[in-house]
Order: C-alpha cells, then sequence, then structure tokens
C-alpha cells in the first residue's frame, strides 16, 4: 500500500509542475520582442467602428516592438478582428515614424 501511496503522489507531483511550466510559458510567450499579454493594452485602440486614442502603456509596447517583424503577420489581423489600417495609424498615433516598407498597407 505505502508503494502506490508514493507513486500516486508522485504522478500527482508531476501533473501539477507540467501544467505549471505550461501555464508559465504561455503567460510569457513573446512575438516580435511583444509580449501577448502587453499587446491587449493596445486592443481597444485597433478594434471597433471609432477606436479610443492608445493609451500611454499601448505606445510603450508599439515602440519596443520589432515592426519589422510584427508586420509579417499583417494579414492576420483581420480574422482577429482588427483592421489594418488602424493599426497603421496607432503606430502614428504613438510617434513611431520609421516604417519598414513590409508594413506599408
Amino acid at each position: 500500500m505505502g508503494k502506490n501511496n508514493i507513486l500516486t503522489q508522485s504522478t500527482v507531483l508531476a501533473m501539477v509542475l507540467t501544467a505549471a511550466i505550461m501555464v508559465k510559458e504561455v503567460t510569457s510567450l513573446t512575438i516580435c520582442q511583444i509580449d501577448i499579454n502587453d499587446m491587449q493594452k493596445c486592443r481597444p485602440a485597433v478594434t471597433g467602428i471609432n477606436p479610443p486614442p492608445p493609451v500611454s502603456e499601448c505606445c510603450v509596447v508599439v515602440r519596443s516592438a520589432n515592426l519589422e517583424c510584427f508586420c509579417r503577420f499583417k494579414f492576420y489581423l483581420p480574422i482577429l478582428g482588427i483592421d489594418p489600417s488602424k493599426v497603421a495609424a496607432l503606430v502614428a498615433k504613438c510617434g513611431v515614424i520609421a516604417i519598414p516598407p513590409s508594413c506599408r498597407v
């Protein structure tokens, strides 16, 4: 009975550690030098009919982004409900003037 109890505890511990590692990886996913959680700070400024101006935290994210890398994904934006022209406007509103050629709509 003791061996089964130790085996069960070891299995549960392994499952918990695996889950913790998976959660940590997902919450710290970075794309083009932007943490995916930080991208959410900009979502209101690029969605909807008349989006509000970006908040300062969003502009910090935009200015730290690798736009050359990020623009490779521009064709997927409509799938996410994001208008690419609103992203271009967001970048300009955040004061980024060096736009890579691959980003131009």
